[in-house]
């Protein structure tokens, strides 16, 4: 399962999926992930939240963020939910040029049942139509 939290600059996106991925603390059977590029929400999550600043590795492009995404979902066959915050900001990519990763990230999905959150920062009406299905 894959789902967008949308809208735009300023409107409460990064809030919204931490609270997601803090309430979804309670449920989960698995590991949690959270991956963005700055360490600011790193105290808001719940301690037992894998938080992944990726500007700590460099990640450049859509490739490398795919890639390091699969790495860190590798990394447990235990990965229940994974939740990334500003994907087109971290890959320095338009969000209308990111086809490819969203249908990696559904395939991955599908293969590791695997809940995924991901904030995009437009308004719903203007996502993409490959996006428009996960909102």
């Amino acid at each position: 399962m894959i789902k967008i939290i949308s809208g735009a600059k300023g409107s409460g996106k990064t809030k919204r999926i931490i609270d997601a991925a803090n309430e979804a603390v309670g449920a989960a059977k698995g590991h949690l992930i959270f991956i963005t590029d700055t360490k600011r929400y790193m105290y808001d999550l719940k301690r037992e939240i894998r938080f992944i600043d990726v500007s700590d590795y460099a990640i450049a492009g859509e490739d490398a963020l795919c890639g390091f995404v699969k790495g860190a979902v590798a990394g447990g066959y235990d990965n229940e939910y994974l939740f990334i915050d500003g994907i087109a900001r971290i890959a320095g990519k338009k969000l209308d040029d990111m086809a490819q990763f969203f249908y990696m990230i559904e395939k991955i999905s599908l293969m590791r049942n695997l809940q995924v959150y991901i904030t995009c920062s437009c308004a719903e009406a203007d996502l993409p139509d490959f996006a428009k299905k996960y909102l």
